[in-house]
């Protein structure tokens, strides 16, 4: 399959006006060089609609849509369970961890762990931030965006990876985060308009022509498995989603590590203008999070009906894309990549923030602002030439991206949020049990899946969780507190939310319980 001719003056116009857009939000004023803080948190000025876009658009991807729909494929409605549940997991981070990172002013994660623990908590923290972005997040995006180009316009996979990370890289290297940031919201509303056209022409395509309801319920008869939101033990995917631990165990550690503690995502709220724009900006990324698996799980699961012999299931998304016709596929493509390339610059810029401001600035501290700036636009050029360069060899092999993804990031999630929450809400906790823990978490995870390979994923996540605790809080106990480390203030956080958000929260609540109970 092939862009016709008006599909490619769709995507060329996308790609033109994005890039005219992210430059020109990215100006100064006459007479003000860019400092640390405008590059790096966009000047502090981001209001909600920006945060809660901008938390959607870093966060869905080609590893979300390719992938998810390919776990569509073949799991079923239950990967869902990601999206569902990171709303929920948003709420929790606007109204109990925000207002402590913004309280003392915290730019990056690695910063609040030195705030909290001391130095060389940060250092440890930081490299493996640094490694997890280029070599997992940036990889991913790089390979399963350039999958879907490759299917969708025949250019050669190497290239389009190539293509993707030098567009994603000029995209945003003048203007940092406001460029992302402030132009995200096209992206979004790219994003969203575009996966509703394909959900919405495959399933009417499964109602031969009788509309969206006729064929939505035409699948879910035909493939009722599919529309399992717990697996049972016998389902051959329960390994990667086991049945009600989905919802009370390891699946909670990867939400909360992901949204409340992870730089590229958490940074946009960080550079909220106040701690009212965070709150609602996180809240309105919830309810787009609900609406997300229409979006990436659903064309997957119509795929088994309209595509059932497929070589790989991450080829169910753009399979579906060659239905649709000349003008629609445009826009879908335009859509697609502009989730590949918001998500992408946004780690990008989050390598650049951690680098420049976790290791340069630490050990240049007489370095002007200007000279920052520079450095971070040097990482970022950096993190894309090694993605580039390893993404074939690190992700090229797998069927499903996705699952690897979140099978990695699990070694070391459960360390993560230990380290975090005891930082949080335990004054006793000091850097040898956050050092433990980080070390242990790792540790636990390749002991266990070594010893015990048939344990889900997910359950070791929350088993590794369980030890890392026990291990951070015996070892805290066991060494001396270091007060004079701790200058982060939780004494006078106001933990309070506005009437927006609390109503605003109720209402994802309630969709949530009748989405679980329908597809339960």
């Amino acid at each position: 399959m092939g862009l016709g001719t008006l599909d490619i003056a769709i995507v060329l116009i996308y790609l033109a006006g994005i890039f005219v857009l992210a430059q020109w939000v990215s100006r100064e004023k006459a007479g003000h060089s860019k400092d640390a803080k405008d590059y790096f948190l966009a000047s502090k000025s981001l209001p909600w609609w920006a945060i809660g876009a901008s938390l959607i658009a870093a966060n869905i991807s080609a590893e979300q849509i390719i992938g998810m729909s390919g776990s569509g494929y073949a799991i079923g409605l239950a990967v869902a369970s990601y999206e569902w549940m990171a709303a929920l997991t948003l709420l929790i981070v606007g109204k109990w961890f925000l207002p402590v990172f913004l309280r003392n002013g915290i730019y990056t994660m690695p910063q609040f762990l030195e705030q909290r623990y001391g130095t060389r908590i940060r250092t440890v923290m930081a490299v493996f931030w640094l490694g997890l972005y280029v070599f997992v997040n940036v990889t991913s995006i790089l390979w399963l965006g350039a999958v879907a180009v490759n299917q969708v316009t025949g250019i050669d996979q190497m290239t389009a990876v190539v293509l993707i990370g030098v567009f994603a890289l000029l995209y945003q290297l003048y203007g940092g985060l406001k460029a992302v940031a402030l132009t995200d919201i096209v992206q979004v509303t790219l994003l969203v308009l575009g996966g509703l056209f394909v959900a919405g022409l495959t399933l009417n395509q499964l109602g031969d022509g009788a509309g969206i309801i006729a064929g939505f319920n035409k699948l879910w008869q035909a493939q009722p498995g599919h529309f399992e939101m717990i697996l049972s033990k016998d389902n051959p995917f329960y390994k990667d989603l086991p049945g009600l631990s989905v919802l009370l165990g390891g699946l909670w550690i990867m939400n909360i590590s992901y949204w409340g503690f992870n730089q590229y995502i958490i940074q946009r709220a960080l550079a909220a203008k106040s701690i009212g724009e965070a709150q609602k900006g996180v809240l309105f990324a919830a309810f787009l999070k609900l609406l997300m698996p229409v979006i990436v799980v659903l064309p997957g699961i119509a795929a088994v009906m309209l595509a059932p012999n497929l070589d790989k299931p991450d080829q169910a998304y753009p399979t579906m894309m060659r239905m649709l016709p000349t003008g629609v596929l445009g826009l879908v493509f335009a859509a697609l990549v502009a989730a590949i390339v918001a998500s992408l610059a946004s780690k990008i810029n989050s390598v650049a923030t951690i680098f420049t401001l976790d290791f340069y600035a630490k050990r240049n501290p007489d370095a002007d602002q200007a000279k920052l700036v520079r450095v971070g636009r040097l990482a970022a050029v950096v993190a894309v030439v090694l993605g580039i360069l390893t993404a074939k060899p690190l992700l090229g092999s797998f069927d499903q991206a996705f699952q690897y993804i979140q099978e990695y990031t699990g070694f070391f999630t459960p360390g993560i949020v230990v380290i975090f929450m005891l930082g949080l809400f335990w004054k006793r906790a000091n850097e040898a049990g956050a050092l433990s823990a980080a070390i242990g978490s790792f540790v636990l995870s390749i002991a266990l899946k070594l010893a015990w390979p048939a344990l889900p994923f997910i359950d070791r996540v929350g088993l590794v969780f369980l030890l890392a605790l026990a291990l951070a809080v015996g070892v805290s106990l066991l060494t001396p507190a270091a007060p004079q480390k701790d200058i982060i203030n939780t004494r006078d956080v106001d933990y309070r939310t506005g009437g927006v958000f609390n109503l605003g929260a109720v209402a994802v609540i309630a969709i949530l319980v009748a989405l679980y109970a329908v597809f339960w």
